[in-house]
This record gives structure tokens, sequence and C-alpha cells, in this order.
């Protein structure tokens, strides 16, 4: 056990005394960050939609509806998900505010409303964060779930416990790569990413980051979280596929020389729609923060040029609106 890291298991890869780490070497150089930001702003990036903020709007997004009984996936905008499963609720990577950011004024602002408030959710039964960052973790919407669901079960990667404990939440399993969750008929494993943590100036990579996979007899799906390409993906596709239902990302991956450790781009994730061994996949990520160079329509175009040059191009992966759902069948 190590000071830093009170999880570190030195028999596990993507374990380290400080934290934890990919699988996989990342290409990161001292000073990209610094270059990015000066080419970026340089070429006034990112740019508006084709045509326009607001017809991006009127095009991509709408009001969500939860009526209904059946086995169900919401997308709620950027990696914020809603699946009914037996007539469960599972929230997924809830930031509902104005902002990802952990301030009200300042840092990447939402562009497309949001689809359903807390206020107006079903009741949810357990709660899926990928990782730590702003985008996914907001805390005011966490805080709200909480005043409304008090006993909703959050179910987390290693190292988050703490931080939802502090605010208020009674009931938090942490979870390492390839632990299983029992919750009622559904079973719930946390899988590998290629991300990183971090929500202050020293705590960057003390928490972990996963994808999820949900696993009833009616149903087995998979949500990325976050991630950049990796082989991973194929071996969770081994494991625990083939997937009725998934999610994943296909935006803030421009330029792709600096974000391609930690996100992935359209071409790979119609890649690893095809690793996982899906049925049906809803592209995420994309059309609420502008996290990266390109702009908010341009993964959606990116994501239907590389399906059809694809050795696939029938697979069903397609687009949904934000505020939109997508059953099994």
């Amino acid at each position: 056990m190590s000071a830093k890291n009170p999880y570190y298991n030195p028999s596990k890869t993507h374990h380290t005394p400080d934290g934890f780490t990919n699988a996989e070497p990342h290409n990161r150089q001292e000073g990209d960050l610094k270059r990015w930001r000066k080419e970026r702003k340089a070429l006034r990036l990112p740019a508006p939609p084709e045509k326009g903020y607001e017809q991006f709007t009127s095009q991509w997004w709408q009001t969500a509806d939860f009526s209904g009984s059946d086995d169900r996936l919401w997308f709620l905008g950027h990696a914020c998900l809603l699946l009914r499963v037996a007539g469960r609720y599972i929230l997924m990577d809830p930031a509902l505010s104005d902002r990802a950011s952990p301030m009200s004024f300042y840092g990447p602002k939402r562009k497309t409303p949001v689809a359903a408030t807390v206020e107006a959710l079903p009741p949810i039964d357990v709660v899926l964060l990928s990782h730590n960052h702003y985008d996914h973790l907001d805390r005011a919407t966490v805080r709200k779930l909480l005043r409304r669901f008090p006993h909703v079960q959050f179910i987390v990667p290693l190292g988050m416990k703490r931080w939802l404990k502090r605010r208020g939440a009674h009931y938090v399993e942490e979870l390492d790569w390839w632990d299983e969750h029992q919750f009622g008929e559904l079973t719930i494993t946390a899988v590998p990413a290629r991300h990183w943590s971090m929500r202050t100036l020293w705590d960057r990579n003390r928490s972990l980051w996963c994808g999820w996979v949900v696993s009833h007899p009616g149903l087995q799906f998979f949500f990325s979280g976050d991630s950049g390409y990796s082989n991973q993906f194929d071996v969770i596709g081994q494991r625990l596929g083939p997937f009725d239902l998934a999610a994943i990302p296909v935006g803030a991956y421009a330029p792709r020389w600096f974000m391609s450790a930690q996100h992935m781009d359209p071409q790979q994730a119609v890649t690893v729609f095809t690793e996982l061994r899906c049925k049906k996949a809803v592209p995420i990520h994309w059309g609420v923060f502008e996290l990266a160079d390109e702009s908010l329509d341009q993964p959606l175009a990116e994501l239907a040029e590389a399906i059809s040059q694809s050795k696939s191009p029938e697979i069903e992966f397609k687009p949904l609106k934000i505020g939109a759902s997508i059953s099994k069948d």
C-alpha cells in the first residue's frame, strides 16, 4: 500500500504508487499544451457549426421524453446518458450545469440546452461515473441529484468515493477495472479506458477512470466514458460482448496530434464498434461543450464518412438528437 495511492496493487499494471496510469504509452511532450493553445488562438478555433449555433440546436436537440416502460437509452448530451433496463434507471456522467468548470463564470460553456433537468428525470436507481473531469462530474448536478434521490447508489472508479461522501452521498461503491457490482438483476462491471483524471492542481491521476458494462438477461450495454483508442476495446468485446447497445465517443479529437492519447476520433470509433461486437451504438461526446478544435457538427460529418468507407457501411451506429432515445430492437 502506498501513502499517495491507498489502492496500489503492484500486480496491476495500471496502478502506480502515486496513482494510476494507462496501459499504453502517451505521446505527449513537454510544452504541447502551450503549443496547442497558441495554435488554437491563432486559428480562432473552434469554428461555429456550418449552419450556425441556432440551426445546429434546432436540428440536433429536443426535450427528453421518458414515457413508456421498454428497455431504452436516452442521449442527454455530451456524455450524459440515461438507461432504462428492467424498470431500473441508470444515469451516467451527469453534467447538467451551464459550464464544464469549477467556476460558474469561466470555462467551457454549454452550447445546446439541457435536454432534461434533474427535476424532470424519472426515479434514478444508480449513477455511474467514468472519471472526475468537470464535463463528466458536475458538483451542482450531483447535489441536486442527492436532494431529489437521497438513497441513490453511486458506482465509481477507485478514488472517487471520498469526494462523493463529502457531498452527501450515502451509498458509494468503488470498483477497479474488471471488478463487478451486483444491483438486483443487474451486473455492473468497470472496464478499462484510456484517459486520465484531475480535478485540482494536486490530484492528477490520483483517481481511476473507466468505462462501464451493464449486464442483464434482457440487455447487454457498454458505456465508454472518455477514452482514446486502445486495444482494450477488443478485450472488452471478447470478454463481455456482444453488446445490444453501446455509447462510443466521437468528439474532442482535434488536433489529433494532441488529443489522440485521451479521445478517439470518429474513424477509430467505427473500429471500436466492430471490436466491441455491437449490434447498435450511439455516438456521444459531441454537440454540447467545445473542448477541442473541431466544430460541434464536425464529428457527425466525419462519422458518416468513416462508416460509408468502412467494410460494413450498413452498421447501426447513428447519431441521436440530444434528448432522443433508442431501444435495442
